[in-house]
C-alpha cells in the first residue's frame, strides 16, 4: 500500500508543477521556492508540539489547496504559485515517504517512522505490501 500512496503523491507532485507552469514567473524560482516549506521545522525550537504544529500546519494540503483557490478567486498569481508550491513540496515529501508530524517525536508521522527510527522499526507483513 504505500508503494501505491507513493506513486500517488508523485502525480500530485507533477500535476503542481503543470499548475505552476502557465503562471507568470520564471521557471527558476520554482528551484529556488520548492524547497521553502521545509524551513517550518525552525519551529522545532519551540519542542516537539510546537514544532508539530508548524510544521503540519506549512505542510497541510488543505491549507495549500486554500491558498490556491484563494488566488483564482482574487486573480493574485502570487497566491496560487504559493499555494501550489505547498502542494507540490507536501506531494515530494510524501512521495519520499516523509509525513505529517506527532506531537511524540520529529521522526513519527502519519506515514510511520522516518531516519533512523525507521531502520529500528518492524517489518510489515507480507500481506501488507503491494
Amino acid at each position: 500500500m504505500k508503494q501505491l500512496i507513493k506513486w500517488e503523491e508523485a502525480a500530485m507532485f507533477l500535476l503542481s508543477i503543470a499548475l505552476i507552469a502557465p503562471l507568470p514567473y520564471a521557471w527558476y524560482w520554482w528551484l529556488v521556492w520548492i524547497m521553502a516549506p521545509d524551513l517550518s521545522a525552525i519551529a522545532y525550537l519551540g519542542g516537539n508540539r510546537v514544532g508539530a504544529i508548524g510544521y503540519n500546519a506549512v505542510h497541510h494540503k488543505g491549507v495549500a489547496i486554500l491558498l490556491y483557490l484563494a488566488g483564482l478567486y482574487t486573480l493574485h498569481p502570487a497566491l496560487e504559485y504559493a499555494g501550489l508550491i505547498l502542494f507540490g513540496h507536501s506531494s515530494m515529501d510524501r512521495a519520499m515517504g516523509y509525513g505529517l508530524k506527532y506531537f511524540s517525536n520529529f521522526q513519527d508521522t502519519h506515514l510511520g517512522k522516518i531516519g533512523k527510527a525507521a531502520k529500528t522499526a518492524t517489518r510489515p507483513e507480507r500481506g501488507d505490501r503491494i
